[in-house]
């Protein structure tokens, strides 16, 4: 029998394209989700991170003094050798900047609340939003906003309450946040205690499971307390004046005169905020509660706009950090389209995952997918992130991506995965799939050559596979 196709004898591939979508090659566009518009009168991301960086000033400041002083090989450094902030550092700090060792201590708290500092054990590091401070607005507002989560760390707990109490305060602040928001002006205070008062009353009948003996606040038949009175019958007044003092030392709002005002920060980060539970409640295929690989398989039959928005909605019902570790440890996995699709997923978490992408660069299998991550995360055009890759890299991205579309996809579609080598004829392609040593590759190739019509291609590749497999 012989074929009705055309064919080259020296087998080249028709039209070599260079691999500028290998790892989309199962949804091979990658559209995007217009982001929701904040509220009208919200100013522009460019004026927010000016905000942002005058108020983080003093905190980049000592950050970037420690970084220089403290740092491994610096003639100043501490006599342990590690960045820590001891007496000694802090009066050193002082003495250097100008500044009390108060102030520096505080910088220093807020260096660390906003990302600008990490801290292992008793060591500190910078951290990579301190690297991308100057060029990066997002990095400057995602500081911000972990500094805007961890408000309640910015000041000292008031004394005499109930940590209980604190806690119940802590836990109703989000909805005095979005009345806020929603108010766009100066509020009375009263009127947002009698809010907090509200809801505090809703959280304690939420998780009240027990009988409580009336106007005690303790449960039937229990002993009475020795010493503070229970958390139910804390006044609320003075634990709502050191939130919003300490929501103010942050710069969310300003407080004084019996009122409070969201800033243009403040508001924004509560629009976020509010954004990112919506998004979680609709989830469109309702794998929030999954884990990452399973979530990741329930995505792997959507289109790529239904998939992101899923991705979007699985990332906000969960902390950024234990979501990047999850889905990097799916892409550890066998499946390569988990592993394209994670990292996919990690393109929707943006900056926050950059030092884990990097922390996996040295790791074969995953390498190729970071140095096209890091390439697109540094402002480089998507068509040219390839470039970041060597020959070998691009041949093994080659051979992963098409293990995928065998794994998961249909006969022409690896087909087609072939005008994505580098190599520009077939046997160069064949002999260094041969040498990379990707671990799927004999079944790669003996499903390219099933599914070839070409019956002299599909001979060369179905030879390839045996060599593979014989260690020829």
């Amino acid at each position: 029998m012989t074929s009705r196709i055309p064919r080259d004898s020296r087998l080249r591939l028709v039209r070599p394209r260079p691999l500028a979508a290998a790892p989309r090659a199962v949804n091979q566009r990658r559209p995007r989700r217009p982001a929701p518009r904040p509220p009208e009168g919200t100013p522009a991301p460019a004026e927010l991170a000016g905000m942002a960086r005058a108020g983080l000033a003093g905190a980049v400041r000592v950050a970037r003094w420690a970084d220089a002083a403290l740092g491994p090989g610096r003639h100043g450094a501490t006599t342990d050798g590690k960045a820590t902030l001891s007496d000694a550092t802090a009066e050193r700090a002082a003495a250097d900047l100008g500044l009390s060792a108060a102030q520096i201590r505080a910088d220093w708290d807020t260096a660390r609340l906003a990302g600008l500092v990490e801290v292992h054990g008793d060591s500190a590091r910078p951290g990579w939003r301190l690297r991308a401070w100057d060029r990066d607005d997002s990095a400057v507002l995602r500081g911000w906003v972990a500094l805007f989560d961890a408000w309640s760390l910015a000041s000292p707990e008031p004394e005499g309450h109930e940590p209980a109490a604190v806690a119940e305060v802590v836990s109703a602040m989000p909805q005095v946040l979005s009345f806020l928001q929603l108010s766009a002006g100066p509020v009375p205070v009263e009127q947002l205690l009698d809010l907090l008062q509200q809801r505090v009353t809703e959280l304690r009948t939420e998780r009240c499971e027990v009988a409580y003996e009336p106007g005690t606040g303790r449960p039937a038949g229990s002993p009475a307390p020795a010493a503070a009175a229970p958390a139910d019958d804390a006044p609320l007044a003075p634990l709502l004046d050191w939130a919003l003092r300490a929501l103010a030392s942050v710069g969310a709002l300003t407080y004084g005169g019996g009122q409070a005002t969201l800033t243009p920060l403040g508001s924004w980060a509560v629009w976020v905020k509010l954004e990112q539970i919506c998004v979680a409640a609709q989830s469109p295929a309702g794998n929030i509660e999954q884990s990452a690989e399973d979530m990741l398989r329930g995505c792997a039959q959507l289109r790529p706009n239904a998939a992101r928005a899923e991705y979007r909605a699985w990332l906000a019902a969960r902390p950024v950090g234990s979501a990047v570790t999850e889905l990097i440890d799916a892409a550890r996995g066998d499946d390569a389209l988990l592993r394209g699709l994670a990292f996919e997923a990690l393109r929707v978490v943006g900056a926050p995952a950059e030092p884990d992408v990097r922390a996996v660069v040295e790791e074969p299998a995953l390498r190729p997918y970071a140095l096209l991550w890091l390439a697109e995360h540094d402002g480089v055009d998507p068509e040219d992130a390839h470039e970041v890759l060597t020959r070998e890299e691009a041949t093994w991205l080659w051979v992963d991506t098409a293990a995928a579309v065998a794994d998961h996809g249909e006969a022409p579609m690896l087909v087609r995965h072939l005008e994505s080598a580098v190599q520009p004829t077939v046997p160069q392609l064949l002999d260094e799939v041969r040498a990379v040593g990707h671990p799927r590759t004999v079944q790669v190739l003996v499903a390219l050559a099933a599914a070839h019509p070409d019956p002299a291609l599909a001979k060369a590749v179905r030879r390839a596979a045996f060599q593979v497999h014989t260690g020829g």
